[in-house]
């Protein structure tokens, strides 16, 4: 990597500053700028209530409880949502609403953002005039936990290099009860020093993974999304069989949760789906963005991925049926439509 030479430094250090040449230029690599600010970075310290403001945008489902974990340890947090009165509760417990991303970005040293569509993570942060980055000063940090595009990811870090911030994209898996309970899977990329100055702050939240560079984080997420997607299928298309083939469907979930088809989305759902629970931990709106961003990305690397062609597929045909802002969990509506079946009289379950 170029460096300055040590003889340089000491000749201008003995030069009074009345004699410096005004002619004198200091032509910098691209590797020594970033050398440079991986070296401030890592020395800046670890992120907590005396050193840290926080700004928060977005309090929908998850986004709330997260928020909330934060302020109950003691930090402050100005938060901005679309909506105010879905932040009420927050304010109750003593986070500062502002009316723009951009005030965010001016009273916070670390922004998280957590909405809904990428347009919506570009509008919240990349903004010239509203926007977080806009408001945020020098050495500040951006953290998108919104599922999005890995491009766009990339596009947010450089934006927050050239004006000395940094990002990162940390989204999320563990639905609501995970962002009640701070139990959350948190993917990270971006550089790994500013993972580590916020580390602290996810600790709040459940467990992060550092995956890489910029964008790791959000191509991680969608691997995630990819085996939910065939996860609650077959959850779903199960639970179909086992009613068709007469059994009952609580001892059914019993009998198999403990065997090698036990899962995450089991344990999430199962119960739910038979209690015709399909309230949203995660919406069907989100999920069907989620996997469009997934196929878009299986184009560009001339993937077929036929299973996750077919959830996409069930999951837009409940968006055709009016149940976007259903949980995912009501795949098994679609299901039932396809069969002419359905699970609804079943009853209570009791896993």
């Amino acid at each position: 990597m170029p460096m300055i030479s040590s003889s340089f430094h000491k000749f201008v250090r003995l030069l009074p500053y009345s004699h410096y040449p005004s002619q004198l230029i200091f032509t910098i690599s691209a590797a020594t700028t970033a050398h440079l600010r991986r070296t401030m970075t890592t020395s800046a310290a670890a992120a907590n209530p005396s050193n840290t403001r926080l700004g928060w945008i977005g309090t929908g489902v998850m986004g709330r409880s997260m928020c909330a974990h934060l302020i109950n340890a003691g930090y402050t947090l100005t938060i901005f949502t679309r909506t105010p009165s879905k932040a009420q509760e927050l304010i109750s417990m003593g986070a500062q609403w502002v009316d723009t991303p951009n005030a965010v970005g001016a009273q916070s040293d670390v922004v998280f953002t957590i909405v809904g569509y990428p347009s919506d993570v570009r509008q919240v942060i990349l903004d010239s005039n509203s926007g977080a980055l806009s408001g945020l000063r020098r050495g500040g940090v951006i953290v998108d936990m919104t599922t999005s595009e890995p491009s766009l990811a990339v596009e947010i870090h450089s934006a927050a290099s050239a004006v000395g911030c940094s990002a990162i994209d940390a989204p999320v898996s563990g639905g609501d009860r995970g962002a009640r309970n701070a139990a959350l899977s948190i993917f990270a990329g971006g550089e790994e020093a500013v993972v580590e100055r916020v580390k602290p702050l996810f600790s709040l939240l459940g467990k992060v993974y550092y995956m890489g560079g910029p964008g790791k984080g959000q191509f991680t997420k969608l691997g995630n999304q990819v085996v939910i997607a065939s996860s609650m299928v077959g959850l779903c298309e199960g639970l179909i069989f086992a009613h068709k083939a007469g059994l009952d469907l609580n001892h059914f979930l019993n009998a198999i949760s403990t065997g090698a088809a036990g899962s995450k989305s089991l344990d999430l759902y199962g119960n739910r789906i038979l209690n015709r629970d399909l309230e949203p931990g995660f919406y069907v709106n989100h999920f069907v963005k989620d996997l469009g961003i997934c196929l878009r990305e299986c184009q560009n690397m001339g993937l077929a991925l036929p299973g996750l062609a077919l959830a996409q597929q069930l999951y837009l045909s409940l968006k055709a049926h009016g149940e976007g802002d259903l949980g995912t969990q009501a795949l098994v509506l679609a299901l039932e439509r396809i069969n002419n079946v359905s699970l609804q009289s079943v009853g209570k379950a009791s896993l």
